[in-house]
């Protein structure tokens, strides 16, 4: 049977890279997509036995960045992909009154616009496709489903991609199309690393997690690839809090 073909976006940072050794290497043929060719390289050198893949140099933040990375995906894959991981974006850690214009522009940019134009440019290949059906996942972030402070130009970039979701998921149902997110807790990679940087940090941030730690890239990898897979194949429009508990249970704290 011939594989599918997977488009992987910010396929360079932790949970993309380890997309790529979490799901089954002969289930896809896959095309990388990042803005840094060097770490494309270094990441297409890593990939796991069996796994093939291209990389594509390109910036999905933008709407012709988006589209130019589609339209060279559906040439090496053969096909208008049929699945995509959208893994692409940053943080942002700052009070509002501190946030600065460029700060908050960049944040939308980086999550937000991303998203816009790397689902539109995949669904417009989908529903070209005599066999328009498909699976993508996207990630927004459990601020955008409680407040936590520091978080708001973040939680507004993550909250628009929570409405993105189901929106363009009740529009494409029709055609075959599943389309998933998955709300992260903070997750331990080398965009939050900093995070960690200072004393008492790692377990101040291990105390806020009902399951007695933080998240692992690998723990959003095993999400997002089943959402990919057929065992999920009668889910859609659906945002999976992958938080250890975060955003739904409060346990009891047992004062010494």
């Amino acid at each position: 049977m011939r594989p599918n073909s997977l488009v992987v976006t910010g396929a360079t940072g932790g949970v993309g890279r380890a997309l790529l050794h979490t799901i089954e290497p002969t289930a896809y043929h896959v095309a990388l997509v990042g803005r840094d060719r060097s770490r494309l390289d270094a990441v297409m050198a890593d990939l796991p036995k069996g796994l093939q893949a291209v990389a594509i140099e390109a910036d999905v933040s933008l709407p012709e960045g988006a589209q130019a990375a589609f339209a060279e995906a559906t040439e090496h894959l053969g096909e208008a992909p049929t699945h995509l991981a959208h893994c692409a974006g940053t943080t942002l850690l700052a009070p509002l009154h501190r946030t600065t214009d460029a700060q908050y522009r960049d944040c939308l940019a980086a999550n937000l616009d991303s998203a816009f134009f790397t689902l539109r440019a995949w669904v417009q290949g989908r529903v070209k496709a005599s066999d328009s059906a498909g699976a993508a996942v996207l990630f927004s972030s459990v601020v955008s489903l409680i407040g936590v402070s520091n978080h708001e130009a973040i939680a507004a970039a993550k909250g628009a991609v929570a409405s993105l979701i189901p929106a363009t998921a009740a529009t494409y149902a029709a055609q075959g199309l599943r389309i998933n997110g998955i709300a992260p807790g903070l997750t331990r990679t080398g965009a939050t690393e900093r995070l960690f940087a200072t004393k008492g940090a790692e377990e101040q941030i291990t105390a806020q997690y009902p399951l007695g730690r933080y998240a692992q890239a690998e723990d959003q990898a095993r999400a997002a690839a089943w959402l990919l897979s057929d065992e999920a194949g009668w889910i859609t429009g659906q945002i999976l809090p992958v938080d250890g508990g975060f955003t739904a249970v409060r346990p009891m704290v047992r004062l010494r």
